[in-house]
């Protein structure tokens, strides 16, 4: 049976084609993408890894205030390879969220602010009564001013370093040294140490607060050639980390630690302004 075009009134307009107004409603969220921005959307992948290391910090809690500051210790670290993980999967699978960005802060305030510090009070600093526990306070709000100022900041500071002493790393710092301190080896006695672990809590503390440039790593490409003294120095690495792993990880912290130092006090010396983020007024910087 044949049809026949239904006739328009006088002065309506023609109909659009198709899911016109579907595709109106999503074509602000396909341009934001196609532009980088963050979605607003929940992924499970990279939040699974956070929440992981969420739940480390949360354990490592929990094992310090049942002394067992072992197994408190490797959760610290436990969190860091996740810490490092949850943003690369979100990147390789293009799921990057605000959601997962914020999230990832949250956890990182458990897992290297929190945990680190009542670990450390729990090991040492408790003997020594209240300038003990405000160490671990002044560690704690610094773990937490650093990653407030390093969300504000992530736009325009320059990525191949870190505005301060990144909390991973200075999580490294405190509970690396309790880590090669209750090696059976050494088996020293907290309060023999209190006072050292007081000055290690304030200095990585105070580190991650501060203007030092510290490097992220970022630069570096994986899918270019290295030398072959680079392949053979990480054979060393971890061959090294496979003998004693206490012994090995603290010293590279220490070293991460003090670099940022020696880069400061070496930009100083030559006359430049060290500063990672871009001045207007400034004639010349940390790469120039």
């Amino acid at each position: 049976m044949p049809t026949f075009p239904r006739r328009r009134k006088p002065g309506t307009p023609p109909k659009g084609p198709r899911f016109s107004r579907l595709k109106k409603r999503f074509a602000p969220r396909t341009q934001a993408r196609a532009a980088g921005e963050r979605s607003r959307g929940i992924y499970l992948l990279p939040n699974a890894f956070t929440t992981a290391a969420l739940f480390c910090g949360f354990y490592a809690i929990v094992m310090a205030m049942n002394q067992r500051f072992d197994q408190a210790c490797w959760a610290v670290f436990i969190a860091m390879i996740l810490d490092g993980l949850d943003g690369r999967i979100a990147r390789l699978t293009n799921t990057q969220s605000e959601f997962g960005a914020q999230y990832d802060s949250l956890a990182d305030m458990v897992s290297f602010g929190a945990a680190p510090a009542l670990v450390m009070y729990e090991w040492s600093l408790n003997g020594l009564g209240k300038v003990g526990w405000v160490a671990a306070f002044i560690y704690c709000a610094c773990a937490a001013l650093r990653l407030a100022r390093f969300n504000t900041n992530i736009e325009v500071v320059d990525k191949r370093f870190f505005q301060g002493l990144p909390s991973p790393a200075a999580a490294a710092l405190v509970i690396g040294f309790i880590m090669m301190m209750i090696d059976p080896d050494i088996s020293v006695i907290p309060r023999k140490v209190e006072w050292v672990s007081w000055c290690i809590t304030v200095f990585a503390g105070l580190t991650m607060v501060s203007n030092v440039p510290f490097y992220s790593f970022k630069d570096i490409n994986f899918r270019k050639s290295v030398p072959f003294i680079a392949v053979f120095l990480i054979a060393l690495v971890l061959a090294l980390l496979a003998i004693d792993p206490p012994k090995v990880l603290w010293p590279i912290f220490v070293i991460y630690g003090l670099s940022g130092y020696a880069v400061y006090v070496w930009q100083r010396a030559k006359g430049k302004r060290v500063s990672i983020i871009p001045l207007d007024d400034a004639d010349d910087d940390l790469h120039r």
